[in-house]
């Protein structure tokens, strides 16, 4: 297994640079690129000690697979730092706010939410490993950054883990359409952890079955749901709202 992986953007490569500068092994530029945004770049490249190679298009197309990469394609080292409930909770200065995913398995969705999570200020994404996707270079570089400061967790058994939440003292509360209670009618001044599926799908039984509360996001138009990044921001943002 290669020790390294390939992440492309520029806002995923500089979030990379200025959080986990170590883990950068080489950025491949696009050659003979001198605006502001590759200035910007070389310069904290420089700054952190970073090898940038100037590389032709041809060969940043294939070493992002194709994908838009803006430009810019960073190696960097494989093994993402592994963070566990107990960090994220030990030393939190305000009550928990957090996001769970129930069954979100595409990349772009993953990268909505974790940016949403972040402008937000929650304090991490959880997802369970058997219906999730993980944290590649496409979420990354739709992340915009937020994959460095967002903590992403995914989990082996999800009713579990929203148990353990429980025993927290975090609420867990599912968004579902059916629900009676609105987002807005619910107290999210204490701990919080809202827990959203797929567009569509939905949480499954368990996953609703286990939340403590069920509450709808109130649609006054035609369409029925909402992308799991928008509800996921309505959400959270209410939460943010109630704090003050």
């Amino acid at each position: 297994m290669s020790d390294t992986r390939l992440i492309h953007g520029f806002h995923a490569v500089i979030a990379k640079l200025r959080h986990a500068a170590d883990d950068v092994k080489e950025i491949h530029v696009a050659s003979g690129r001198q605006d502001s945004r590759v200035r910007d770049l070389l310069a904290l490249a420089e700054a952190r000690g970073v090898k940038v190679i100037p590389t032709e298009a041809a060969r940043l197309d294939g070493l992002a697979g194709g994908a838009r990469h803006q430009g810019v394609v960073a190696r960097v080292a494989a093994a993402q730092r592994h963070i566990t409930l107990d960090d994220v909770l030990e030393n939190l200065a305000e009550p928990a706010l957090l996001l769970v995913l129930d069954g979100v398995t595409d990349p772009h969705n993953l990268g909505a939410c974790l940016r949403v999570a972040d402008a937000a200020g929650a304090h991490a994404v959880l997802a369970p490993k058997d219906r999730a996707c993980g944290l590649n270079a496409t979420a990354i570089k739709v992340a915009s950054g937020a994959a460095d400061t967002v903590p992403y967790l995914m989990v082996t058994n999800l009713a579990r883990t929203l148990r353990e939440l429980k025993d927290r003292n975090i609420w867990t509360i599912g968004a579902a359409g059916e629900a009676e209670k609105d987002i807005y009618t619910i107290d999210q001044r204490g701990g919080v952890a809202w827990v959203l599926g797929a567009e569509g799908d939905g949480l499954r039984r368990l996953t609703r079955d286990t939340c403590d509360e069920l509450a709808k996001i109130p649609m006054y138009g035609s369409v029925e749901s909402l992308n799991v990044s928008v509800a996921s921001g309505i959400c959270l943002f209410e939460a943010r709202r109630q704090r003050g």
